[in-house]
């Protein structure tokens, strides 16, 4: 089972769901674009850097998720505004969901 999945038809660009969004996020490991992340190659036990930081605005506030993928886990740094917000899980198998 992958945690880390090619994103079908466009060169260098992974997903990943994240548990403490409920959504998917991207990153890309093609150098042609920016930004692009650092990946092991390991979709089974991914490290990608540097850290990978969303925002989305919503009309009553700005949702923020900043997290480091190692090693198949992902840290949930300080400043997310979830409730996995400081935590560190493992990231979940996508080719269930």
């Amino acid at each position: 089972m992958s945690k880390f999945k090619s994103v079908e038809n466009v060169k260098g660009m992974y997903h990943f769901f994240c548990p403490g969004c409920g959504c998917y996020h991207g990153v890309w490991t093609n150098r042609e674009e920016r930004p692009c992340w650092d990946f092991n190659g390991d979709v089974n036990k991914p490290t990608v850097s540097p850290s990978i930081l969303v925002t989305t605005p919503y009309p009553d506030e700005t949702r923020v998720c900043h997290s480091f993928v190692k090693d198949g886990k992902i840290q949930f740094l300080d400043d997310c505004t979830h409730v996995l917000r400081g935590q560190t899980v493992e990231l979940p198998d996508i080719d269930n969901l």
